[in-house]
């Protein structure tokens, strides 16, 4: 994670100067540039196609956008999902989604994956908190290089993903390893393991 210069930039100003910038957010009007890595987009992108096939498997009306911003109203904060689901008839109640890819409303948001990098913090800390608070029904944190703290996927640390389900206002958090199956409450005919998604980000010979 590289924080560029300490000057702090509203939510406004960020849209206008950075929002067409797949590498940059905004966390508290301090600029963040992240860093993906040739991995973390191959388990991006298997996610992804993973997600698509149950949306048309379903016939609901949701998608995933290339590129989406979630506006923190209120706030100096913008998030930028590495994958994101929207359910395509709420966003009519979408202020800015004419113009940009500006998502402020938890009820559009359906789904939301961070793939861990080194900015793990905020995936397993500051970002669990604004999602619940926003009302998005299912977080996963994807932690296929098992880099986060030990407090969130414990001892001895291991590639891992924690599934984030919203129970009222808070979030329920279930850890899935190794070869055990992924329980989605927004997906429930999801056939995928955690390590499937895990093999995704290793390079075949």
């Amino acid at each position: 994670m590289v924080q560029f210069a300490p000057k702090l930039l509203t939510v406004e100003d960020f849209i206008v100067h950075y929002g067409d910038n797949e590498r940059c957010e905004l966390i508290d009007g301090e600029l963040i540039e992240m860093e993906p890595t040739g991995p973390h987009e191959q388990v991006s992108a298997f996610i992804g196609r993973k997600l698509n096939v149950e949306i048309d498997r379903q016939e609901i009306s949701y998608f995933i956008p290339h590129r989406c911003l979630i506006k923190f109203l209120g706030t100096n904060t913008a998030f930028r999902p590495d994958i994101i689901v929207l359910d395509q008839t709420q966003l009519f109640n979408e202020p800015l989604w004419q113009q940009e890819p500006v998502i402020t409303s938890g009820n559009s948001i359906k789904w939301i994956a961070e793939v861990v990098s080194t900015n793990w913090q905020n995936d397993y800390a500051r970002k669990v908190e604004d999602y619940a608070l926003l009302g998005i029904p299912e977080y996963w944190i994807v932690d296929y290089l098992g880099i986060g703290g030990r407090e969130y996927i414990g001892k001895p640390k291991q590639p891992t993903i924690t599934i984030c389900t919203l129970v009222e206002d808070e979030y329920h958090k279930q850890l899935f390893q190794n070869d055990e199956q992924l329980i989605s409450s927004v997906f429930p005919n999801l056939q995928l393991t955690a390590q499937q998604i895990f093999a995704a980000g290793q390079s075949t010979t």
